[in-house]
This record gives C-alpha cells, structure tokens and sequence, in this order.
C-alpha cells in the first residue's frame, strides 16, 4: 500500500478515535468535507499549515500522523515481524511466543 493511502487511514483512525466526522475535522481546518474524505482515501494529500493544523485537532503531535506501519498488508507486517524476531535474543523471542499464543487462542 501506497504512504498517500497509508496515511489516509492513519487519519481516519485518529478522527474516529476522537468521535469526530469528517465534516468536524474540516471545519476545524477550515477546508471543505470533501477534501477530508480525499485524504482519507489517499486520493490527495495536504499542505504543511494543514498537517499542523490537522495535529491540533486529533490531539497528537504531526508525527503520530505518520505512524501507519501497523495498516500495512498482513504480508507486511509478516515479513516485519520476521525481522524483528531474527534480531531479538532467545528471551525476547520466548516472550513474543507466549503473547503471540495467548492473543491468538
């Protein structure tokens, strides 16, 4: 998936985290719905007075609207996952077992 759509879903997942439609979120930046909803989709992006301004309002730092690793495909996030474990130590690795088990029963 592309970042444009990536980050897309990050603000949709912060919006509706912050119980607020889309037509909320763009009064607060002062742009139209629609524009929202092309973010959202990753059909456009926006300006930095935006990304700013777009922060505020889902109450986290303009950073965090960059954090969308986890809304990669599941292929993704496998081959991640494989990475991470290859580096970890013995212990780290029992410990990513027995929480991988208890989550997924």
């Amino acid at each position: 998936m592309n970042t444009q759509k990536l980050f897309g879903l990050r603000v949709k997942e912060l919006r509706k985290k912050c119980n607020m439609t889309q037509e909320q979120l763009a009064e607060k930046l002062g742009v139209f719905q629609k524009q929202i909803g092309n973010i959202e989709t990753g059909t456009t992006f926006t300006t930095m007075a935006n990304l700013e301004k777009l922060a505020k309002a889902l109450k986290v730092d303009i950073g965090d609207l960059f954090c969308f690793k986890h809304h990669q495909t599941k292929e993704e996030l496998i081959s991640e996952i494989n990475i991470l474990i290859n580096q970890a130590t013995k212990e780290q690795v029992q410990t990513i077992y027995k929480i991988s088990k208890n989550i997924i029963k």
